[in-house]
């Protein structure tokens, strides 16, 4: 059975469902009356189950598992047709995940595996990103570990893959790996320190770092220093970037042992790593690096994917085996205190993503050797909220 195109459900729908849902009481979702949804027929998604998260105003959290038995989901790309692309970070697999469905929840393809991944430790095949021109030039970029590097290439599905960056570091940890284009057009690749704490404050090294190119995989107009993909530095492991409506950027980011962050980013500026974890305290160090916009202690957080409805920014979070909601101030500072969501009900949480049609889809990564897997591990699963919320279905 064959799923109807996702309505474009507005995003302020969903920005005041996440609040509500996260209990932002007198602090409030200041986006004004929602948006009427446009006319149209929802997917016909899997049945939800409710989870015992509780919202505001007598709303809950429902959550659809849409695919199942996966092995590491990393990176999750929307198509034109509403089906996703999925990378499986050890098996080197990009999948299509809908928008046809049966009896499992979406129907789940290989589309192809890519040979020259290699897989060791935390590497392997991370973030997808599809070109803003995909009707037109059917163009997907990858972010991949070789035996020798970090790389970012472009392909056709099916095609082998045409690199563009190579020399990331590398390592057994810190690859960063997440890919996203921006509201300016050009694509955002995040990197990490491969281990190597130095790398993080040179410039002339790839690792630790947020980089802004071309689709030919060249330094974008506009890059703060000359012929240079590096758009930010001082980074330790950034996993998840998302954009606000202003596209100011906000980055997830992995402290060592202290302080796990989230920074709004600005072309240019050191967020301080391997200087500073957390904030950097005042002094001379507040003058030479960006305090983060919020922080937790890593068992809390330890967040990877970044999603952005309207003012919320939703954090993916591994250790801390939740969701966390901020709302932004239209300035982008933090309104009120972050909202955990979700806590232990999924275990490991890799990925945030906003759908076509305002809901989130989120990824597991329990089966990453980290905790014990679920026998329906790893899974995809939608997010909506009741009460005539983000992607009512």
């Amino acid at each position: 059975m064959s799923a109807r195109p996702y309505p474009r459900l507005s995003r302020r729908r969903a920005a005041v469902a996440l609040c509500a849902a996260a209990v932002l009481v007198t602090s409030g979702c200041a986006f004004g009356e929602p948006e009427p949804d446009p006319a149209g027929e929802p997917p016909r998604f899997p049945t939800p189950s409710v989870s015992p998260s509780q919202g505001g105003a007598g709303q809950q959290v429902a959550a659809t598992v849409l695919a199942r038995r996966l092995q590491i989901p990393w990176g999750i790309a929307f198509l034109p047709d509403g089906g996703a692309l999925v990378t499986e970070r050890d098996t080197a697999k990009i999948l299509k995940v809908g928008p046809e469905s049966d009896t499992n929840g979406l129907r789940v393809t290989t589309v192809q595996t890519l040979d020259e991944v290699d897989a060791a430790g935390e590497g392997g095949l991370l973030g997808i990103a599809v070109s803003p021109a995909y009707q037109r030039d059917k163009t997907v970029f990858v972010y991949y570990s070789t035996s020798e590097d970090n790389r970012v290439a472009k392909l056709t599905l099916g095609a082998e893959p045409t690199p563009i960056v190579t020399g990331i570091p590398l390592s057994g940890i810190h690859n960063g790996g997440r890919l996203g284009f921006g509201p300016d057009g050009y694509l955002y690749a995040t990197t990490g320190d491969a281990s190597e704490r130095g790398l993080s404050q040179d410039l002339k090294s790839l690792g630790g770092k947020i980089l802004r190119m071309t689709a030919a995989g060249k330094p974008a107009p506009g890059n703060p220093f000359p012929n240079s993909l590096v758009w930010s530095y001082g980074h330790r492991n950034v996993q998840g970037i998302a954009w606000d409506a202003n596209k100011r950027l906000y980055a997830t980011e992995f402290g060592q042992n202290q302080w796990d962050e989230i920074n709004l980013i600005t072309p240019g500026k050191n967020y301080g790593w391997p200087e500073v974890e957390g904030t950097s305290g005042g002094g001379a160090d507040a003058e030479k690096y960006v305090d983060p916009l919020v922080t937790w202690s890593t068992a809390e957080a330890s967040c990877s994917g970044a999603a952005m409805i309207e003012r919320v920014l939703v954090a993916a979070c591994l250790r801390g085996e939740r969701l966390w909601l901020v709302e932004l101030t239209a300035a982008g500072t933090v309104l009120g205190q972050p909202r955990p969501l979700l806590v232990g009900e999924y275990g490991r949480l890799r990925t945030a993503v906003a759908a076509p049609d305002g809901s989130l889809w989120i990824s597991t990564s329990n089966h990453d050797g980290k905790r014990d897997p679920a026998p329906e591990d790893d899974r995809i699963f939608r997010l909506v909220f009741s009460g005539g919320a983000a992607g009512k279905s």
